[in-house]
């Protein structure tokens, strides 16, 4: 059985349980129970290569000791054990010790943790559903992804808005273009499950990773922070099943609560791949901690401003930022001037409104940025949903191999050879100054259908009718006539 069809197992079993209500729950449900199966599935792997390894999690409350078993424990028995037992212990995991990053992880992840369930019976059901998973079984391991998209449907489903998931073409998309190297820092500071950073991951260890000191340097080089509880266990799981033996960079906090100026020199960062809420508003005093002219409670635009700051000289970003963004003034305006000041915004790609269906209709642009000289000329490249299809949906979702004829386009490292096409153009700082920030500049190459005056349709609408009233009468004789041999 697939991931996906044993996670619709799953919840089904849930369903029957008086204490789960809704979608939400049932997810929070399912993902304490596979961070702790993936968790002490990685251990057991560290166990045979390291000699002196030791599990974060004790004995009696590993996975293997009281889930592994399916005749195992049950009932009551097995409900108060997690109540009463696994959960108070985990919560209160001391940190302190030689393994104390691990620790950190199973301790912050169970902070909010909470086990919804009644039924020990049931329980004991979803507990055996689970351990048909094999998620060292990289088969099912690559479908993964489908598992957390499916998970942020259902959220979106069950009123969670907020949780958008990034299509997996945009991030391979965003990450080819960044192209990041083991040995640079990496951050996503809104990084929800994780996909920026396991894309990230993948690229290099295609391209760049080959000794395991290189594979240490990239993992070394990983920062991110999540809000919410559910998508930071989501993403916690997410790094130890791509091979990440202390996800302890993800942490579970605002990176908008930290005073702007607190982000000093040392906290500077090569890469920042992300894709930020927007829009939502922030709670009240978050915008505080920006400076006067960046004050806001729209949370994509105090992201891109803590973005521009965070960057090292040299720097690169690739962010996700709404259509709101590029015409938006006042304090937008005053953003995007110390964005075009401060770093060389090269590209922006615009999407079209589908990309992000289900989750959201609403149009998104890549901006692609270097921190430590100011923008000159400004390149745009319109993509277009793929030909033969009106727009994209879940069923036929946009896929890494439409961004092919940009990559194409694009040029080398330093994006020479571009030129204007129906798709793309160029646009000064002068002339983005003269329109006073406005980024949203529509493509001024772009074929338009030229339609006729109104009077002319008319008159060739009539004419139509008049020939297809001629064929009708023809029709009508030929029948006639057949009727009569």
């Amino acid at each position: 059985m697939s991931v996906s069809n044993s996670i619709k197992t799953i919840q089904n079993i849930m369903r029957k349980d008086a204490g789960v209500d809704g979608d939400a729950q049932r997810i929070g449900q399912l993902c304490w129970m596979f961070f702790l199966k993936i968790l002490d599935d990685q251990d057991q792997e560290l166990e045979l290569l390291r000699s002196d390894y030791a599990s974060p999690v004790p004995a009696e409350f590993q996975w293997r000791n009281w889930a592994a078993d399916p005749e195992g424990i049950t009932g009551e028995g097995l409900l108060n054990f997690i109540n009463d037992e696994l959960f108070p212990k985990l919560k209160e995991l001391p940190i302190e010790g030689t393994d104390s990053a691990r620790r950190r992880v199973v301790r912050s992840v169970f902070e909010d943790a909470l086990n919804y369930m009644k039924s020990g019976q049931l329980i004991r059901q979803v507990i055996n559903k689970v351990n048909e998973i094999d998620f060292n079984d990289l088969s099912q391991r690559s479908h993964f992804g489908e598992v957390y998209e499916q998970i942020l449907n259902d959220l979106q489903n069950a009123g969670n808005a907020g949780e958008y998931y990034t299509p997996r073409a945009v991030t391979q998309f965003m990450v080819d273009r960044i192209d990041p190297k083991p040995g640079e820092s990496l951050f996503d500071p809104a990084c929800g499950t994780g996909g920026f950073l396991t894309c990230a991951m993948r690229h290099m260890r295609d391209h760049y990773i080959k000794r395991p000191e290189q594979e240490a340097e990239m993992q070394s080089g990983l920062r991110a922070v999540e809000k919410k509880p559910l998508p930071h266990m989501l993403c916690t799981t997410n790094m130890l099943l791509h091979g990440v033996e202390d996800p302890s960079f993800v942490r579970h906090d605002n990176t908008l609560a930290r005073p702007y100026i607190s982000w000093e020199q040392k906290d500077r960062i090569d890469i920042v791949l992300t894709n930020p809420p927007f829009g939502g508003k922030e709670e009240d005093g978050i915008e505080n901690n920006f400076p006067s002219q960046f004050r806001t409670k729209e949370t994509a635009d105090l992201f891109l401003a803590l973005i521009i700051r965070l960057l090292k000289k040299d720097g690169r970003a690739a962010v996700v930022l709404p259509d709101g963004t590029m015409f938006g003034d006042g304090i937008k305006n005053a953003l995007k001037e110390h964005l075009l000041e401060e770093c060389n915004l090269h590209t922006i790609v615009r999407l079209p409104n589908s990309v992000f269906k289900p989750y959201a209709s609403i149009g998104t642009n890549l901006l692609f940025f270097k921190k430590g000289e100011p923008t000159k000329d400004i390149w745009f490249y319109e993509h277009q949903v793929v030909e033969g299809q009106k727009a994209y949906s879940m069923t036929k979702p946009i896929r890494f191999a439409y961004f092919k004829d940009c990559i194409d386009w694009w040029g080398d490292e330093e994006r020479e050879g571009r030129t204007e096409t129906q798709l793309s153009w160029k646009v000064s700082i002068d002339e983005v100054k003269e329109r006073d920030f406005n980024l949203d500049i529509k493509n001024p190459n772009k074929v338009e259908v030229e339609l006729e005056d109104p009077e002319t349709l008319l008159a060739k609408l009539r004419e139509a009718e008049v020939e297809t009233a001629v064929l009708q009468d023809k029709l009508k004789s030929i029948l006639s006539e057949a009727l009569k041999r």
